[in-house]
């Protein structure tokens, strides 16, 4: 018995469009290591990494140098596909700030 033909539209909805990543920023005088997340709308995961990197840095944040507790400095913690893009409303290309609690709607 032969599998039938895959469609190649299910397979491109679900190749990753843009990502969910996480930047571990140093810890202050006050606060201990946080971790902030980012919504990136472009399908390259090295690129979105970069993308969360510069957005971090932009708002004033230090991004720590190296892994910590366990973490690494900048890490892709989903793919999202474009339909679900589509249902968050991020558009290709698009980037946005989650903030520095975790965004469990977007990883889900």
């Amino acid at each position: 018995m032969t599998a039938p033909p895959s469609d190649p539209r299910a397979a491109e909805s679900r190749a990753p469009a843009g990502w969910v990543v996480a930047v571990l920023l140093e810890p202050g005088r006050e606060a201990e290591q946080a971790r902030r997340y980012f919504a990136i709308g472009r399908a390259d995961r090295a690129q979105a990494e970069w993308v969360a990197v510069d957005m971090a840095i932009s708002l004033g944040l230090r991004v720590a140098p190296s892994p910590a507790g366990g973490q690494e400095p900048v890490e892709a913690l989903a793919p999202l596909p474009p339909v679900r893009m589509r249902a968050l409303g991020l558009a290709p290309g698009e980037r946005r700030d989650l903030g520095e609690r975790r965004p469990r709607r977007w990883l889900t």
